[in-house]
């Protein structure tokens, strides 16, 4: 794969002419696009890895659609994906939106439909590849952690999780804990016996009173 921010819509359909539709829509519209005939052409490819989604036909020569879905999940290829179909019917609609399809659209469709379904689902990765930022991000920052600060996570993560506080450093919260006195060895009896919230609700507190005074 080649690396890109550029949002990707890649479409697979064997009717040259539902691709190129599909294409000249997306065109017009400023959206970068890339087309293949069959499951196969669009595994060996080499994809971009920005953002993106998939419109996929159901009905394929080789691997179909469901097939292509059902792989890409077995191997962590983690893409929206929004099935186009001439044939469709319910239980293969419900099947696709329990594998967690976009969207399921029979054609002839509107190219509103179409659009809605693909922003939506560019919206989807884009959230998606923040998380596992993010979480990347996390894990590193929390191998550079001291014994100390890990302790510090292991009670009140969750916690402060809940009311928003991650952001705030952990040089920040021990200050704030020794402001409360759960450092001392008695202090830290009261963080097992009060449990993480009540410390994180103590912290908060002398956050917003903080927040109060400097404005």
């Amino acid at each position: 794969m080649t690396s890109s921010g550029t949002p990707t819509v890649f479409i697979i359909d064997d009717d040259a002419a539902v691709r190129a539709s599909i294409q000249d829509l997306l065109e017009s519209l400023g959206l970068r696009s890339e087309s293949f005939e069959t499951a196969e052409q669009f595994l060996r490819s080499k994809r971009s890895d920005g953002p993106s989604c998939l419109v996929l036909d159901v009905r394929l020569p080789g691997v179909n659609g469901l097939d292509l879905q059902r792989r890409l999940a077995d191997a962590g290829f983690q893409i929206p994906v929004i099935f186009i179909t001439g044939h469709g019917d319910i239980p293969m609609t419900v099947k696709a939106m329990k594998s967690g399809a976009v969207e399921f659209l029979t054609k002839p469709f509107l190219d509103r439909d179409l659009l809605d379904a693909i922003h939506q689902a560019l919206e989807r990765d884009q959230a998606t590849r923040q998380q596992r930022s993010d979480l990347a991000e996390l894990r590193e920052r929390y191998e550079t952690l001291t014994a100390r600060e890990r302790e510090i996570c292991a009670r009140l993560g969750p916690a402060l999780r809940e009311r928003g506080l991650l952001f705030v450093g952990i040089d920040v919260i021990d200050g704030y804990l020794t402001e409360i006195n759960v450092t001392s060895p008695t202090g830290i009896r009261a963080v097992k016996r009060l449990g993480g919230p009540d410390i994180a609700a103590a912290i908060w507190e002398k956050i917003e009173k903080r927040i109060a005074n400097s404005e």
